[in-house]
């Protein structure tokens, strides 16, 4: 396993650690920090887990083939919550390299045991506001598929504004995706699905999946989870919207 050494030289003795990666504060954009309650498990896999899987947020931008040690097809997920999808599709595909962007470190931690113990070498994950790594840390054309499952909807209109996927965003995750990679998102608040399903189509640098510029079924490479299957049981419905990046056309100047 390669390992990612994510302290700095002041933070050596393990203690220092204990209480989670030492990120530096940061404005919160996208999300409200909201910790609930760490299990005793999750602080231990912080603690002991984190140097493994880890990477440090107040790096600058990312080498993704030597932080994985090779070259491989890539998945991004940003808001991975628990970590249930992100391990799940890891261990399904070891050939196949998977970066997780989450805010909450008790999800973190429940990642970093499940990890630890499927024994994951293709896993790794940044503890941060994702709109901050991706402004920063994240390369352009990098992934073959970037994840969005069931990020907050944030209901009430006053906190739309809060909403991770904006006007202004959807131009930043495609260029994080290389020519002909997928941008796949999956919501159960109908409202949430219609805006983003309207910006994917309103952008031309992206190609819906469903033929009829809607949504497409549901994908069944995608895994299910328990939150999924909560919603279900509430009944509510699930949307999949799934978008390629067009490739790159060529400059005419070039081929005159």
């Amino acid at each position: 396993m390669h390992l990612v050494d994510t302290l700095n030289n002041s933070l050596q003795n393990p203690a220092d650690f204990a209480h989670g990666p030492a990120f530096p504060l940061r404005p919160i954009r996208s999300f409200v920090r909201r910790e609930g309650r760490m299990t005793p498990a999750q602080q231990r896999a912080l603690t002991d887990y984190w140097v493994t899987f880890g990477v440090d947020a107040a790096a600058g931008l990312l080498n993704l083939e030597a932080l994985f040690g090779r070259r491989s097809s890539r998945t991004l997920e940003i808001g991975f919550g628990n970590g249930e999808s992100l391990t799940t599709m890891a261990a399904a595909h070891p050939d196949q390299d998977y970066l997780g962007i989450e805010v909450h470190r008790p999800g973190v931690g429940h990642l970093l045991l499940r990890a630890t113990a499927w024994q994951l070498t293709n896993l790794r994950v940044l503890c941060t506001d994702a709109v901050e790594a991706l402004n920063r840390q994240i390369p352009d054309a990098a992934f073959e598929r970037i994840q969005i499952f069931f990020p907050d909807p944030w209901p009430k209109v006053r906190h739309h504004k809060r909403r991770l996927i904006q006007a202004e965003r959807v131009t930043l995750l495609v260029r994080k995706l290389k020519p002909g990679g997928q941008l796949h998102v999956a919501t159960d608040c109908e409202d949430y699905a219609g805006v983003i399903l309207a910006l994917f189509n309103a952008t031309p640098e992206l190609e819906n999946a469903a033929g009829d510029g809607g949504f497409v079924p549901r994908p069944v490479w995608r895994p299910l989870t328990w939150f999924e299957q909560r919603g279900q049981r509430l009944g509510h419905r699930i949307r999949d919207l799934l978008f390629t990046r067009c490739a790159v056309a060529s400059d005419p100047k070039q081929n005159a």
